[in-house]
């Protein structure tokens, strides 16, 4: 395993996996682009929350008393989670390189809803060709970026750390979907090291995988916990939530494998 000093390339291979894979290079405009670490500020994170929940009533026409807080808030980590975890596991599977993000390289612009852009500073990789999942995901560690985060959405929305990071699973497995749709042959590398960072803290007890047809490479995730999107009138369940029943989660994994 060894380490590389630029990030680029392999984030810019990344990026061509889909919107939320994408990582853009900081252009150095400070007004545009913010510090990553105001989104662990209890009061922007407050104000993000707060556009998100203004949007999608304005976007679904329900009432304000039917789109909670909490539930939106549940919503909103999930979306930040997913643009931190999918470039990582997205460059691990097709660039065998683990990204090194940290707090201070790492920047977010303000938009009213959809992927949160991101952009980075210098970055370092570090080579993971030849690595076991499970080596894979030690290097990853606990998810530095996100425990802050985790600790500033519990608190301020009194939503339980269990779900969270529930959220952070989810979005590992909308990520190794996404991989798995986008360039089968890197499907089986995104599992593993799913799975393994799934057994290990914090994500240990959050979901597991599931591989319905051993003749594929394809996996999904079914979570033990829940969003919460259900709360907000026509969300309904999601794929891999616990709420799913059975005999809908299989037809839906069904038609996946059909196309």
């Amino acid at each position: 395993m060894g380490r590389v000093r630029d990030a680029g390339p392999v984030l810019s291979r990344t990026a061509e996996l889909g919107p939320y894979f994408a990582w853009e290079p900081w252009d150095g405009d400070a007004v545009r682009w913010r510090p990553f670490a105001d989104l662990l500020d209890v009061a922007v994170v407050a104000e993000r929350v707060g556009v998100a929940r203004r949007t999608l009533i304005a976007m679904s026409g329900l009432g304000e008393d039917e789109v909670g807080e909490r539930e939106v808030a549940s919503i909103t980590f999930l979306g930040w989670a997913a643009r931190l975890v999918s470039p990582l596991l997205g460059a691990v599977a097709t660039g065998a390189a683990l990204p090194l993000p940290e707090i201070g390289q790492l920047r977010w612009r303000e938009v009213p809803g959809g992927p949160l852009p991101l952009a980075y500073g210098e970055m370092g990789l570090l080579e993971v060709s030849g690595l076991t999942g499970p080596e894979i995901a030690e290097a990853v560690g606990g998810l530095p970026a996100l425990v802050p985060m985790v600790a500033v959405f519990a608190d301020r929305f009194h939503l339980p750390e269990h779900l969270l990071w529930g959220n952070v699973a989810s979005a590992l497995g909308g990520a190794a979907g996404m991989i798995a749709d986008a360039e089968p042959e890197h499907a089986g590398r995104a599992a593993e090291v799913v799975a393994a960072l799934l057994e290990r803290a914090p994500l240990a007890g959050t979901a597991q995988l599931e591989r319905p047809d051993q003749r594929r490479e394809r996996w999904f995730l079914v979570r033990h916990n829940c969003c919460l999107y259900y709360r907000i009138p026509g969300g309904g369940t999601c794929g891999d939530c616990v709420l799913t029943p059975e005999e809908v989660r299989r037809q839906q994994w069904q038609r996946v494998l059909s196309r």
